[in-house]
């Protein structure tokens, strides 16, 4: 039996934690103010109780050119090594409003190349 080449620590140890990622049905824009960051029909659902849900927003979706990648970086032993985005026409409040598991662990590969807003930093529209 093949073993994932890169299992999450978490899930290890933890085999009853629940994780759902499920297509979201409608649209998802993303605002710091007028400034649209992202809008996509194509976003993801995480759900980890007992925190709130998260959109994850697929790259493609996402305008880079309003953000800047920063040094901060977190750990999750479930989703791995988040690294994060600030929007930079929010200054301040916008500092590190998004994040993304870029390499995350093969459990959690389909958020992979997507991106998700903390809502105390940015407007979250879903419809």
């Amino acid at each position: 039996m093949d073993k994932p080449a890169n299992p999450s620590p978490g899930f290890q140890r933890n085999p009853g934690k629940v994780i759902t990622v499920e297509p979201y049905a409608g649209a998802v824009t993303v605002r710091a103010g007028d400034v649209v960051i992202a809008t996509s029909t194509r976003a993801k659902l995480l759900t980890e109780p007992p925190y709130p849900a998260a959109f994850y927003i697929p790259f493609e979706d996402i305008d880079f050119g309003k953000l800047r990648k920063t040094e901060l970086s977190t750990h999750c032993p479930y989703k791995g090594d988040a690294s994060y985005w600030s929007v930079v026409s929010a200054g301040d409040a916008g500092k590190d409003a998004m994040w993304a598991y870029e390499h995350p662990f093969d459990e959690m590969v389909t958020i992979r190349d997507h991106g998700a807003f903390y809502p105390n930093k940015v407007v979250i529209e879903a419809k």
